[in-house]
């Protein structure tokens, strides 16, 4: 007996030894200071090169990493007393200090030795004093792009929704509507420019369209085969219990269906992405993909890639607010299909 209960105690204290590491004890001194050691380096790399760059150039680059260096000491304090941040820090500091140690890089084989032939190819530094000069106008683009997106991509995940989910349990739909889908589905939206531009009387409308179009098909074709998949013993049980046409459909078949609508959300919402830049650049005058066609026609590359860092950020914030909402919706799968 006492030799179990010792072993029980042996085991409990065995669990608690692996727990703590992740929960209890503080982030050793290389990873509490990884990132501000990473700023360093790279700022003192681009301060060995700093005599051919204007200073205006040099002076926002030191600001930011100045910034940077006093943000990850006061993070590197705060997780002491923080348990939640420290397990944020432990995760995330080796993708921080590598993005930091990649602006280095870029900075030298751009800026410093010049590997690359400008005006294509600007240094970090120039990037982030057109992201500091034009700032109001980004901030213009990046709303025009986000109403713009937004509009298209829930027109089209409406429409696709109720298309897929008629072709899914209607044979007499599905007989008439697949051929439509298997038709007009697979031809890019851009290919649908030039007419639209003509047929729609505005170009706004007409880029809200094309990005319906986009996300229609992914979504139509996605449902339609989740509604039609959905396991016959499901809808012969609620069928026994009595249930109705409009419960099948509603209760039984749309939620089976759910994790297959996810992936034509995710297929729509990647090639909206695409359309939108395409659609801004040749009709709309407004918008971030606007912004880098206009950029490009004065030879303002630094403009370029201050858009595409936007752009980068913008669309990474959407899709990662997606599949908060794909978590939240399928919880119940966790643990049971990794994405």
């Amino acid at each position: 007996m006492a030799a179990a209960s010792g072993l029980v105690r042996t085991r409990s204290n065995s669990h608690r030894t692996i727990d703590r590491p992740e929960n209890g004890r503080r982030l050793p001194w290389p990873m509490q200071f990884a990132v501000a050691t990473a700023a360093v380096f790279t700022f003192g790399t681009h301060f060995l090169f700093s005599k051919k760059a204007p200073p205006i150039e040099t002076h926002s680059y030191m600001l930011l990493f100045w910034e940077i260096l006093a943000v990850s000491i006061v993070l590197a304090i705060a997780q002491r007393f923080l348990p939640g941040l420290r397990r944020w820090m432990r995760h995330m500091w080796p993708i921080f200090t590598a993005a930091i140690l990649l602006i280095g890089v870029w900075d030298v084989i751009t800026f410093g030795f010049q590997l690359l032939p400008l005006p294509y190819f600007p240094g970090p530094a120039a990037v982030l004093r057109n992201l500091i000069s034009d700032r109001a106008l980004l901030l213009d683009s990046t709303w025009h792009s986000l109403v713009l997106l937004l509009s298209g991509y829930t027109l089209g995940v409406i429409v696709g929704l109720f298309s897929g989910v008629c072709i899914g349990w209607s044979n007499s739909v599905r007989y008439w509507g697949m051929p439509l889908l298997k038709v007009v589905g697979p031809i890019p939206a851009t290919a649908w420019i030039p007419l639209v531009m003509v047929v729609s009387p505005s170009a706004i409308m007409s880029a809200a369209g094309l990005i319906a179009l986009t996300v229609w098909f992914p979504v139509t074709m996605l449902t339609a085969s989740g509604i039609s998949n959905t396991r016959a013993s499901y809808l012969d049980v609620a069928r026994t219990l009595g249930a109705r046409r409009r419960y099948l459909i509603f209760r039984v078949a749309i939620p089976a269906a759910v994790p297959n609508i996810f992936i034509g959300l995710f297929m729509g919402l990647g090639a909206s992405f695409l359309t939108l830049v395409v659609a801004e650049s040749i009709g709309v005058k407004s918008g971030l993909g606007w912004y880098v066609s206009w950029a490009q026609g004065w030879a303002e590359y630094g403009k370029v890639f201050a858009a595409l860092i936007i752009m980068a950020g913008f669309f990474s914030t959407i899709m990662t607010l997606l599949f908060k909402l794909r978590d939240r919706v399928l919880v119940w799968q966790k643990g049971t299909i990794k994405w």
